[in-house]
């Protein structure tokens, strides 16, 4: 059987003589004359089948039909508000859901802070939040199933996304405590031609990948990767375990391994960035209040 539609605007009415109990009333305090809330009642009760009012000399009750409707419709109106309400804040920008794309490593630099500032000034948006490394990041951006990206080393010639660095670091050398280089303050790249290497995969990150290789062959040798290891908390333990060196971006010197040294690579060291990624011209409010967010900070704000 199919079910009537009841528009709210009748509902509305209904809801509102329900509670005054007087058309006189309830009609003053919708801002309509009597005859019209009459009108929508009895619209409402040929849908209905049944009389939801009692309308006998100098008295309204409500009928039977017209308690049972009363809860329903109380639901209908405060379920419309609530959602008009949500509508409101999410096309403002104050509410809805955000979902953002992560390098790990950025939760030992820029991620904590901008998750907790963009909180504390929108605390009623979703915020939905994927480890993943850069090239699936990207993946998921053009896929949208990310709004927005926090990235090592993007690319520049991607006409669907748009980008901004957000923050730059040198690159570290990464050595067993026990490496004979580890007795040193600083270290050039070229030292560690005669060592192993341990690095991310370059289908994870292609351009952070070239950059450190670029490092390597810049100083005249090619680097014999021994190992790949997708995050960086798996290449300090492999280089504790003596497998192999690395070069790695600054921060990683906060995953704190007894058997790990971190050493600058001497002055005027090469620097890697950190971007925010967007689909350009991406309408959402949410994004900007994040990217605006970002602008507030300070440059390199951990």
């Amino acid at each position: 059987m199919e079910r009537p539609e009841l528009p709210l605007a009748q509902l509305h009415a209904f809801v509102v003589l329900a509670e005054e109990l007087h058309f006189g009333h309830a009609a003053a305090r919708l801002g309509i004359a009597q005859p019209p809330l009459s009108q929508q009642i009895r619209r409402l009760e040929d849908k209905v089948g049944h009389p939801l009012f009692s309308r006998d000399p100098g008295r309204v009750a409500l009928t039977p039909a017209g308690r049972e409707l009363l809860p329903a419709a109380r639901h209908a109106l405060t379920g419309l508000a609530d959602g008009l309400a949500a509508a409101r804040e999410a096309g403002s920008g104050r509410a809805g859901r955000l979902r953002i794309g992560f390098a790990a490593s950025l939760a030992l630099t820029v991620l904590p802070g901008l998750l907790r500032d963009f909180r504390e000034r929108f605390p009623a948006v979703r915020l939905d939040i994927h480890e993943m490394t850069t090239t699936p990041q990207l993946a998921a951006l053009r896929d949208r199933t990310v709004d927005v990206g926090l990235l090592r080393e993007p690319p520049t010639d991607d006409a669907e996304l748009a980008f901004e660095t957000v923050l730059t670091e040198p690159f570290v050398a990464v050595l067993p405590s026990g490496h004979p280089l580890a007795a040193r303050r600083t270290v050039g790249v070229g030292q560690l031609a005669d060592s192993p290497f341990i690095l991310l995969p370059r289908a994870v990150g292609t351009r952070l990948y070239d950059r450190i290789t670029g490092l390597c062959t810049t100083a005249g040798f090619t680097p014999r990767v021994v190992q790949h290891a997708v995050e960086w908390q798996t290449v300090c333990a492999l280089v504790e375990a003596g497998l192999g060196v690395s070069l790695a971006p600054e921060s990683i010197r906060r995953i704190r391994l007894e058997g790990v040294a971190f050493r600058g690579i001497g002055p005027g060291s090469p620097r890697t960035s950190v971007a925010v990624a967007w689909r350009a011209n991406d309408p959402n409010p949410l994004v900007a209040r994040l990217l605006a967010t970002l602008g507030q900070r300070p440059s390199g704000t951990p």
